[in-house]
């Protein structure tokens, strides 16, 4: 048996940019992926913030993923059977794996409820897709139980859905430390020369190694972009022939 503080169930853009959060702030996480994101199907995503020219769909995710374990979170491709509640949090059943049990749950799945069947949490659907009701924080109905992104309701859009789960996690976070500030990485001297205690969050650094990270920074973004990444994955309902067209 496993025991973490937070389990976040799927890997596209809510549930990976909301484990960073919750990672970077002493949470062990754990990631869990069923399959692969809608996102992999994106042929080129060209509205996502800080890519000029857009970017690889599959090497933003994969790019996600890797700063998720970067950051002390784990990553696990297996399916999630059912989630029970058990005393002050929730008991998580897999498919090949071992059973977690977790203080929090961040759901980030696609918009599809049937491993919550033993939660009392409220939903709603559109005739063909199920969705957690949620409050505009991702807040649920069943205390510790929180919702990130599509299956929160969100907009169809990569940055919405990223923002959104950045949005839960600080929720969580600030529910389980009233005296979490923000996470944020600030120059020396900030907060400390103006005679406050660096915040709980945040991290005052040096100039040398504020450079250090950048250099850092700038040769990993490198080797991401060193050369061409993989195509997308064409929709399971197009025609066979047209998948093999797009997969060559």
């Amino acid at each position: 048996m496993t025991q973490v503080d937070v389990v976040v169930v799927g890997a596209g853009p809510a549930g990976l940019s909301a484990a960073v959060f919750t990672a970077r702030n002493e949470l062990d996480t754990v990631v869990v992926e069923d399959g692969y994101a809608i996102l992999r199907r994106n042929a080129h995503l060209e509205n996502f913030l800080g890519f000029p020219a857009g970017v690889n769909s599959r090497l933003l995710l994969d790019m996600g993923i890797d700063q998720v374990q970067r950051n002390g979170a784990d990553y696990v491709k297996d399916t999630v059977e059912h989630i029970e509640q058990i005393g002050d949090g929730f008991r998580i059943s897999l498919t090949e794996g071992e059973d977690i049990d977790t203080r929090y749950v961040i759901v980030a799945s696609w918009a599809n409820t049937f491993y919550l069947d033993d939660l009392d949490v409220e939903t709603y659907d559109d005739g063909s897709k199920t969705f957690i009701d949620t409050d505009a924080k991702g807040r649920t109905s069943v205390d510790g139980l929180y919702a990130a992104g599509r299956i929160a309701g969100q907009y169809h859009q990569t940055l919405i859905n990223a923002g959104h789960g950045a949005t839960v996690a600080v929720t969580l976070l600030e529910a389980h430390d009233p005296d979490f500030y923000h996470d944020w990485v600030a120059p020396e001297g900030y907060f400390t020369g103006r005679d406050r205690d660096v915040p709980k969050g945040c991290e005052e650094i040096s100039e040398a190694e504020r450079k250090r990270r950048e250099k850092e920074a700038m040769e990993t973004m490198q080797d991401y972009f060193s050369e061409p990444y993989e195509p997308p994955r064409q929709h399971p309902s197009v025609k066979k022939q047209n998948r093999d067209t797009t997969d060559q």
